[in-house]
């Protein structure tokens, strides 16, 4: 008889293979259904589609849509070290993305480290700055210390659909229904403050949580998403 630890090792290896394989057909089952619209992809194409590293920056709850949109695009994408973030980032890594681990609990200083060389070598990366445990829907300055030290733009996304299930605790993480309508809108490129102080950070961090709650009620529908607590 196998020891309880060699038992519950092997049932852990299994279940993070078979569950973000499933997750991932069931997914791309779902979203064959869907239609897409798409508001402001001149904001990105202006910067990472000219060559130029850019951060996208989008609420928690909003990361399926976003994800699977630009799966195959050679983006880079920071996911916390807990357990569940091994499934989401097992799950993106095979739709294409570099995967970071770390996130402001775990693992911080390092995955400062790695997203900066990661833009400084022309990667986009994308970032949930309310992860990964929330406050929903509020920005934690430290997510932008990444791209102003790298010194690149930041591109705000918000993500809606007319119908949709709400799942989770704290971020309401969106799963588009069935033939559901997928509203994606990129803001304007924020440049970051040159100056890497305390306050400057805070206050451009201020700046884009304004602007993606913004965004946010643009692409709010029918269904729309439960009110921020």
């Amino acid at each position: 008889m196998s020891a309880p630890g060699v038992r519950t090792g092997l049932a852990e290896r299994l279940s993070l293979r078979a569950i973000p394989a499933l997750g991932s057909t069931a997914i791309d089952a779902l979203m064959a259904t869907v239609r897409w619209e798409i508001a402001g992809a001149e904001h990105y194409r202006g910067t990472w589609g000219a060559g130029r590293p850019t951060v996208f920056v989008l609420w928690h709850g909003h990361l399926l849509p976003g994800a699977y949109y630009h799966r195959g695009q050679g983006l880079a994408t920071l996911i916390s070290q807990h357990r569940d973030g091994e499934y989401i980032a097992r799950v993106v890594q095979g739709w294409g993305f570099t995967v970071v681990r770390g996130s402001s609990t775990r693992g911080g200083k390092e995955a400062l480290v790695e997203i900066v060389r990661v833009l400084r070598r022309g990667q986009a990366v994308a970032i949930t700055p309310d992860g990964p445990r929330g406050p929903r829907q509020q920005l934690k300055p430290g997510a932008l210390v990444a791209p102003q030290r790298a010194g690149v733009p930041v591109v705000p996304v918000a993500a809606g659909t007319d119908r949709g299930w709400y799942f989770g605790g704290w971020d309401r993480f969106l799963v588009p229904k069935p033939f559901a309508h997928i509203r994606l809108v990129y803001g304007a490129p924020m440049l970051p403050p040159v100056s890497g102080t305390e306050a400057a950070v805070e206050a451009f961090a201020h700046d884009v949580e304004a602007r993606l709650r913004e965004l946010t009620r643009a692409v709010q529908g029918a269904d729309a998403e439960p009110a921020s607590s």
